[in-house]
């Protein structure tokens, strides 16, 4: 068993596709496949089931998922703890991605830790508010962007920016409107994501408070997804304005800002409280905590900035 095996069979797991690993690591497909039937011989267990959609773990592959996670965090900290002495940030880092800001932030934070960390090397998963808790807390990931994270334990968090949700639709429907009171919207079929999503949360608790009945028709996940019902006019959306900057909005949309009472939203970036701040976490932190300043307009968000050393504020 060596560490190139590891790294393919954890791309190919996550990815859940021969074909989209090799694609992400620029190998050839029959090298992949060579270095997890390898492995499969070696440790005499079928990691992977072969279907005509791509791969799924058997049991045998999720263990070792698990086992593979705590082996590359643990080269990566020890290229960390050798360069730690030169300040410099090495190693590999994995960063969590929401859904709705995915698409806006994986190419410029490519960009900017290919040029400010070139012997450093970044993993980028994408997963919603309550799996990356989850995955902080195992460490599966290194840092995260989180929505109104809940307290826990073991992971640390900084504030980055507050946004307001805002109802999107028909130009023809809601061009008359600069906001929206949320008394209003129960009069609007919905398109929601599902039960525990923070987005659906929210809505859900100031619905309670406001004593407003919020009419759910569909529900669904994906961002572009739900934009694409919203203009087929199967209901409206209740998104931030940052979630749609990385989508087309034609002139045919409409987002109305939801007031009275207003439902904010906290970004953040999380880490975890088990883990020392590195050069490479710190200066990663950096970058992903300005990048995603940008994605907020002055007028629908308030920033905020990290300490005045250029810290990420969190604790060492």
């Amino acid at each position: 068993m060596n560490l190139q095996q590891i790294e393919t069979f954890v791309a190919v797991a996550e990815t859940g596709s021969f074909s989209k690993a090799a694609m992400l690591s620029d190998t050839a497909q029959p090298a992949l496949s060579r270095q997890v039937r390898a492995l499969e011989m070696e440790l005499r267990e079928t990691l992977l089931i072969r279907t005509g959609r791509g791969v799924t773990l058997t049991e045998a592959g999720r263990r070792l998922l698990e086992h593979s996670h705590a082996i590359l965090q643990h080269v990566a900290q020890a290229k960390e703890d050798l360069g730690r002495e030169r300040d410099e940030p090495v190693g590999r880092i994995v960063v969590g991605l929401p859904p709705s800001l995915a698409r806006r932030l994986t190419l410029p934070l490519i960009d900017a830790f290919s040029r400010k960390m070139p012997k450093a090397r970044l993993a980028i998963v994408e997963g919603f508010s309550v799996q990356m808790a989850e995955w902080l807390a195992s460490g599966r990931i290194d840092l995260g962007l989180v929505y109104s994270p809940e307290p826990h334990p073991h992971i640390e968090v900084i504030p980055v920016l507050q946004e307001r949700l805002c109802l999107v639709g028909p130009k023809c429907a809601l061009g008359c409107y600069r906001s929206m009171g949320f008394e209003e919207l129960s009069a609007f079929p919905l398109i929601m994501p599902q039960y525990g999503q923070i987005f659906r949360k929210l809505m859900e608790a100031q619905a309670r408070l406001s004593q407003v009945q919020l009419n759910v028709v569909w529900e669904v996940s994906s961002v572009p997804a739900i934009l694409d019902l919203v203009r087929s006019g199967y209901g409206y959306a209740a998104l931030t304005r940052s979630a749609l900057d990385g989508h087309a909005i034609d002139d045919h949309l409409v987002v109305a800002p939801i007031s009275e009472p207003p439902v904010m939203i906290n970004l953040c970036l999380a880490q975890s409280a088990k883990r020392k701040a590195t050069p490479l976490l710190r200066c990663t932190a950096a970058v992903l905590h300005a990048l995603t300043t940008q994605v907020c307009e002055p007028d629908t968000g308030k920033h905020c900035h990290p300490e005045p050393d250029g810290g990420t504020g969190m604790a060492a």
